[in-house]
């Protein structure tokens, strides 16, 4: 019940940031699994992806609504998401999961210290 309770917990804090930020729920996903539910860092990855669907027709629901989406721009990543996922994914068996950690925190870092700056 209370792995229940924090799973839907991490779900809507995800759906909440991704659609206020527009970032994907991975970076709130990922690290709520791997501290609080204890998932692998390869699990984790896997079980944010299967939450992309829902956060991104949710807010693109309001956004396109809104007139807020550039469709042109819209396709050419989901062309270039799609297939730079498919490729990761196809690779990530073989990188270490403590590589895979560290890599997703300096990414996390990376990108923080250039939004604040």
């Amino acid at each position: 019940m209370v792995r229940t309770f924090i799973a839907a917990s991490i779900g809507v804090t995800a759906g909440f940031i991704g659609g206020l930020f527009g970032v994907g729920g991975g970076v709130v996903v990922v690290p709520a699994l791997v501290m609080l539910l204890r998932f692998s860092q390869y699990e984790a990855a896997g079980t944010s992806i299967a939450t992309i669907v829902a956060v991104s027709a949710a807010a693109l629901a309001v956004l396109a609504g809104n007139g807020d989406v550039d469709w042109l721009a819209a396709l050419l990543l989901f062309a270039g998401a799609g297939t730079g996922a498919f490729l990761a994914t196809r690779w990530l068996d073989r990188v270490p999961e403590h590589v895979l950690a560290g890599a997703f925190t300096l990414l996390l870092v990376v990108a923080g210290v250039r939004l604040w700056l």
